[in-house]
């Protein structure tokens, strides 16, 4: 099966911006609970939020094992931090995601882990429906083919075994990658792209929580027009 350790959460208070009175990261985190095919959470978090946020979370009654993580400077050694508390022999893939991106679908989480079964490495991403400049300061250098192009979101799901070799050459190398499939690609090894979803925003400002309010409510009206046509 699957652990989802979250993306390097420690390094900033964005997670703990509130919608309806939740930390978005407690909503991103009922979204991986809600995956049958996740059977542990691992969260990287600053080691002085730990306490405050582990009572939040014993609040929730999870089904399943979140584990808070020490995380690291930046969010290579806050996931590599969680990969020391998994074992390849017993998890077959890990799903890597953004604590900051809660409207993440199930149906997303489920379809990438099992592509990452097949293929070994797959991320969500969308294609650009601007422009893209290659620029140098302010100067344009060229304009890149949309076709070409596209913009990567989490999860970011990869076979144990390789995202672990990924981690370990990177270390080696002394390579920093942008994202786990970075880390891949550094390999050689080649990473799958299935289709993600505009609406799989990763909150970053205050300014993004109004369209973060409109997608809750939606999502909640969603559920409860679900809950009375069962």
């Amino acid at each position: 099966m699957g652990k989802a350790p979250a993306e390097h959460s420690g390094m900033s208070r964005k997670q703990f911006m509130l919608l309806d009175d939740d930390p978005v990261a407690i909503h991103t985190i009922r979204k991986f609970v809600a995956s049958r095919k996740i059977d542990a959470i691992l969260v990287a978090m600053r080691a002085e939020d730990m306490a405050s946020f582990r009572e939040r979370l014993d609040r929730e009654q999870y089904s399943k094992p979140v584990e808070l993580v020490e995380g690291g400077r930046n969010r290579q050694e806050s996931v590599a931090n969680c990969l020391t508390r998994i074992s390849e022999n017993d998890t077959e893939v890990v799903s890597v995601h953004d604590a900051v991106r809660p409207f993440v679908t199930v149906a997303q989480i489920d379809e990438s882990i099992d592509q990452a079964k097949r293929d070994g490495a797959v991320i969500l991403a969308i294609p650009p429906v601007d422009t893209i400049k290659q620029v140098s300061r302010t100067v344009i250098n060229s304009t890149l083919s949309r076709e070409r192009i596209v913009l990567a979101q989490t999860p970011q799901v990869f076979r144990t075994a390789l995202l672990k070799r990924a981690f370990a050459q990177a270390e080696q190398d002394g390579f920093t990658g942008t994202d786990e499939a970075s880390l891949v690609e550094h390999l050689g090894e080649d990473v799958h792209v299935l289709m993600g979803s505009d609406r799989n925003i990763k909150i970053t400002r205050p300014s993004d929580m109004a369209l973060a309010r409109l997608f809750f409510e939606e999502e909640r009206q969603q559920l409860a027009e679900m809950s009375a046509g069962g």
